[in-house]
């Protein structure tokens, strides 16, 4: 059965449209060819050799992110919230992938740790690493799964597939690419991915607008002021009182989500990690803020504009659900009104290009833990490098399979909006990794017990909320509409490991400081912590603290003029 079969969803692609998919389609395959030329170590296909420019890792940096949980799951936040998605961007990234870059980039790519995991490993011992490499694991697979059923709905929007043949052949798709070419290949075509999704949803937004009369007509036909408002978000916070409001948003969105995701999702670092050098790394996560800060226009501003013009949408909102739409279809809605065939075939592709892009991010982050971590460390030490380019390459295809199966699961579990079932992910497995992150880095007192400890009491009391919270399990003793629930599961999650970490380092052994440099603050010397100024790092524009200044003032300024 298609899974938007009672709303009429489909989309009217002619000839070029299918022609634009295809030549898409043929770049991709064709990046994925050349990309295998390259490779010829585990290294090169995990970690593409350390060898790419700031401005190749910085858009594939964003582009990564620029999957379900950006398209799909941010427009429906601005069809139901307005523009109090705006702290997703604003307040839930930009600081943290400044912090990231200036901060917490010197340690993984000085230390030359090849994975997130094996930083832990090298700070807290084999415990934690092993709990925090399967955690990973397990996130990236469901994870990969969201961005699968994603497709899925785009696929069945534009050909009428089922659910299970949609998602098949999206992960053959991935498949093919990031088996041939690695992370290379995952990173250049999420580059082009970038530069595609940017003409796929800018027409939404200038079409959109012209429709409704510019900013100031939509504005005008906006029926809930409180979607205009970017504070105090009550609706989304599902919280009433608009001081706790705003609590929920700094705390557990502000820092505890947003820095567990950016400074500690591997999916994510191991773009950074991939630069040719320390400086290109610090650069990295800051070069990807700038697109970060301003992408809102082309994503949330549709949103907000399809509660108002898309009939099936305006009913939505009404609390009129007969339709049969929610709202992870605001996307397929509007390209079905507004668009003529070839920017509806540009758009497609766009989306596409987003979805595969999350899965291939997940992927390769996958594999690269898989094979290092967790086959390498315990399973098969030890042998020829060849031998672990191809379990790295066996764990693609088997992590592929299995996102097919968690794509179920986020049809299941994604409901209205797919946004509320991916933030509580991350506060299953972002914030209580944070805590122990953090607390570790800059306390060298916490110990190799506290570490896995912690880990685990912060990840089973974010699954408790979520448990206590959700609806379709039936017990629901804590009643928090939208996403408060994972703010407030993040937030505990953060809270408990640190107490938990702080008692249990109180009465195990630490590690000597001698086996703590260059991964505590304070035992790493500053010069260790520095970037080279000379050569292709030269230049002022390329400082890593101006570029994060910059994007720090122009996310203020953008704040002041819409918050």
């Amino acid at each position: 059965m298609s899974i938007l079969a009672e709303a009429d969803l489909r989309l009217d692609a002619g000839p070029i449209d299918y022609a634009l998919l295809l030549v898409y389609f043929v770049v991709v395959l064709g990046i994925g060819v050349m990309a295998r030329r390259s490779v010829s170590s585990s290294l090169d296909f995990l970690l593409s050799g350390r060898s790419l420019p700031a401005w190749v890792t910085g858009l594939a940096f964003i582009s990564a992110n620029l999957g379900a949980l950006e398209l799909m799951g941010m427009t429906a936040n601005g069809a139901q919230y307005g523009l109090a998605t705006v702290h997703y961007y604003w307040i839930g990234a930009i600081p943290a992938m400044v912090f990231l870059g200036l901060v917490m980039m010197p340690f993984y790519y000085g230390s030359k740790v090849r994975s997130v995991p094996e930083f832990m490993r090298r700070r807290f011992g084999k415990p934690a690493h092993l709990v925090n490499a399967i955690s990973f694991a397990v996130a990236q697979i469901l994870i990969a799964g969201i961005n699968l059923f994603a497709l899925a709905v785009i696929i069945d929007a534009l050909l009428g597939w089922p659910l299970p043949v949609s998602i098949c052949v999206a992960a053959l798709v991935v498949l093919a690419y990031t088996t041939l070419g690695g992370l290379s290949a995952a990173i250049y075509n999420e580059v082009l991915q970038f530069f595609v999704i940017v003409a796929a949803l800018a027409p939404l937004t200038i079409i959109g607008l012209i429709k409704v009369g510019g900013w100031q007509g939509l504005v005008e036909k906006v029926t809930d002021k409180e979607n205009l408002s970017a504070w105090p978000a009550t609706e989304l916070t599902g919280i009433d009182h608009p001081v706790w409001s705003v609590i929920g948003l700094v705390f557990g969105l502000g820092f505890v989500l947003s820095f567990g995701y950016w400074t500690t999702n591997f999916a994510e670092v191991q773009r950074a990690m991939s630069a040719k050098s320390m400086s290109a790394a610090k650069r990295t996560p800051i070069i990807g803020a700038y697109p970060k800060a301003l992408i809102p226009a082309i994503i949330i501003i549709p949103g907000i504009i399809a509660a108002v013009i898309v009939p099936e949408m305006a009913q939505l909102k009404a609390g009129d659900t007969s339709s049969g739409v929610v709202y992870n279809n605001v996307l397929p809605l509007l390209m079905r009104d507004l668009l003529p065939n070839g920017i509806l075939g540009i758009a497609i592709t766009g989306l596409l290009a987003s979805f595969m892009a999350g899965v291939a991010a997940n992927v390769s982050s996958f594999n690269t833990v898989f094979t290092y971590d967790l086959w390498q460390d315990y399973v098969k030490k030890d042998r020829p490098d060849e031998y672990y380019l191809r379990i790295g390459r066996l764990a693609t295809v088997g992590a592929c399979v299995l996102a097919i199966g968690t794509a179920f699961i986020a049809a299941a579990l994604g409901g209205s909006n797919i946004m509320d079932y991916i933030q509580a992910l991350f506060s299953f497995f972002n914030a209580p990794l944070f805590a122990t992150f953090i607390l570790g880095m800059f306390w060298k007192r916490m110990t190799p017990t506290a570490g896995w400890v912690g880990l685990l009491a912060g990840t089973f009391t974010a699954i408790f909320i979520y448990v206590i919270s959700e609806p379709s399990f039936g017990i629901e003793l804590l009643e928090l509409p939208g996403q408060g629930a994972s703010f407030l599961g993040a937030g505990l999650a953060f809270v408990v490991d640190i107490v938990v970490s702080f008692g249990v380092s109180l009465v195990t052994r630490p590690k000597p400081d001698s086996e703590l440099g260059g991964l505590v603050y304070s035992l790493t010397p500053k010069e260790d912590r520095a970037h080279s100024t000379t050569g292709e790092d030269a230049g002022w524009y390329r400082s890593p603290a101006l570029l994060g200044g910059g994007v720090l003032a122009l996310t203020t300024v953008l704040y002041f003029i819409f918050g």
